[in-house]
């Protein structure tokens, strides 16, 4: 990043998907892939599946609703205030029954750029497992 950069209230690259709205607050293209933030508006139903990363770190900071992070371990119940670090190589999953808001950061990791190659997939290609496994490890997501 050789600019400051502000990006403002309900702007950013954004990408809505059926359990998920994501707007980019920071690029991992402007940090050399050093770090990623993401306004994530979580919509009613929200289920992440577990996973973990190699090398991502992930930082969640709730700012509205209630977010579940399921761990082998532990499941917490995340309210607004909460933040939760994720260092590689813990399983994790996420639940929001009702709807919520959080700021998702994401430290060597490209999660903005994940989300771009899945807004250009075709529903073909979501149906496709080894597709969909390769595309995830091109970005440290790994489910088994």
């Amino acid at each position: 990043m050789t600019e400051k950069e502000i990006i403002r209230n309900g702007e950013g690259k954004n990408y809505n998907y059926s359990q998920d709205h994501c707007f980019i607050k920071l690029s991992s293209k402007n940090t050399n892939g050093e770090l990623c933030f993401v306004e994530d508006k979580i919509k009613p139903g929200f289920f992440l599946p577990r996973h973990y990363h190699k090398i991502m770190t992930e930082v969640f900071y709730i700012l509205e609703g209630e977010v579940q992070l399921i761990f082998d371990d532990v499941t917490l119940i995340c309210k607004p205030g909460d933040t939760i670090s994720i260092p590689p190589k813990i399983w994790h999953a996420a639940k929001c029954e009702k709807g919520g808001k959080m700021l998702s950061i994401f430290k060597n990791g490209q999660f903005d750029q994940y989300l771009e190659k899945l807004s250009q997939m075709s529903d073909s290609d979501f149906a496709n497992k080894d597709l969909m496994k390769s595309v995830s490890a091109e970005f440290d997501i790994y489910t088994e």
